[in-house]
């Protein structure tokens, strides 16, 4: 009889570890598989926050099939303790075992409220923006110039754990412009000092955490620009007529004032380049407002002829070379349009009235552009 018994409790635990083993693979499977969610969701996780007040929020979205599996996925694979608060994207169809590592992995949140400070030539704004899952596409709620009354959505963000703040600053701002405008920026801390060298600060998208320090923020915009110049640099085209990696930093500067079309960027990189290998000078308007306003803000009126025959160190219908410094901080196609120019026969440039440029290579030809855009200039004026 005991060992009857025996047996049949020998057969019973073989039926309970069979039984055991599938529940547990089916668990990992549900784990690992694609989820129900059909589209995108921005889930929030608060400060403090744990796996089961986040897996029970998921599967009220409907973005897990099994609040307890997760949970128990993210026990076994050790991240229970990982969870991090913010807000992140988690994608259609995410699996359980992705949904995790999406929610411990850290890092700044990847959805949510952001509040972006544009640093832009003539003036600054603020934008209080707000992913849209869906269409992963930011939704602007509020704009407003510094130093003006604060909206409520940004009175309401601008304390929350999860709001990501950022600067963006415009590529052709001069140095005086940036550094004014970080003093408005009342999200951070700091005083800068002195103005950085033009041309010193790299046009880009900063991140930047409310409080952060303005003295840091620009050291780090001045360690992107001299990696960028580098690097251009290291691989320039040969023959250009730089003495110096500064030199092309100014040339750059230049570029970047004359066109606001990317595909242009080359193109007028080498008007200018031909008129240094021949002796030229390069007459760009840009240069001699710069001599004007010193970067502290747009000449708002045209150049006057006793302007352009002045000579000052940056007037370059006068010098016979380059500008002394940058006339503002350039962006990395401009630098690179710099040093690797298209080889182009073109000594001039102007205006054509689609916001680009006629490009000539003769004088008589340039006249005729030149005519073209006195004609619409004129037509522009008389509607």
């Amino acid at each position: 009889m005991w060992r009857n018994i025996a047996s049949n409790a020998l057969s019973l635990f073989v039926v309970i570890l069979v039984v055991a083993g599938g529940v547990i693979a089916w668990g990992k499977r549900q784990y690992e598989v694609a989820g129900p969610l059909d589209a995108a969701i921005c889930l929030k996780v608060e400060s403090g926050s744990n796996f089961s007040r986040v897996s029970d929020d998921l599967a009220e979205q409907g973005a897990v099939s099994s609040a307890a599996i997760l949970r128990m996925g993210a026990e076994y694979s050790n991240k229970s303790s990982r969870l991090k608060a913010g807000s992140f994207l988690v994608p259609e169809n995410a699996s359980m075992q992705e949904i995790v590592d999406i929610v411990t992995r850290g890092g700044a949140s990847t959805c949510g409220t952001e509040v972006v400070y544009r640093i832009g030539i003539l003036a600054s704004e603020v934008q209080v923006r707000e992913l849209d899952p869906t269409t992963q596409r930011f939704v602007v709620k509020s704009e407003f110039v510094p130093g003006e009354d604060l909206p409520a959505d940004y009175a309401r963000v601008r304390d929350e754990s999860d709001t990501r703040f950022r600067i963006a600053l415009a590529e052709g701002a001069t140095s005086w412009q940036i550094i004014d405008a970080l003093k408005g920026a009342e999200f951070l801390t700091g005083e800068v000092g002195d103005i950085p060298v033009e041309g010193s600060l790299a046009p880009d998208s900063y991140e930047v955490r409310p409080g952060a320090d303005r003295a840091t923020l620009v050291a780090q915009m001045v360690s992107a620009q001299e990696a960028r110049l580098a690097e251009a640099w290291a691989n320039r085209a040969d023959g250009l007529p730089y003495a110096s990696p500064e030199e092309a930093l100014i040339m750059a500067s230049i570029v970047e004032k004359e066109t606001g079309l990317a595909e242009e960027r080359r193109q007028v990189a080498s008007v200018f380049v031909n008129r240094l290998n021949q002796g030229m000078r390069l007459q760009t308007d840009p240069t001699v407002i710069y001599g004007i306003t010193k970067g502290q803000g747009a000449l708002g009126r045209g150049l006057r002829q006793s302007e352009l025959r002045s000579e000052t160190p940056y007037n370059t219908y006068v010098i016979d070379a380059l500008p002394p410094t940058p006339i503002a901080n350039p962006g990395q196609a401009a630098i690179e349009a710099a040093l690797n120019p298209d080889s182009t026969p073109y000594l001039f440039f102007v205006a054509d009235g689609t916001g680009g440029h006629a490009f000539a290579e003769t004088l008589s030809e340039h006249n005729d552009n030149v005519a073209k855009w006195r004609a619409i200039e004129a037509e522009r004026a008389n509607q």
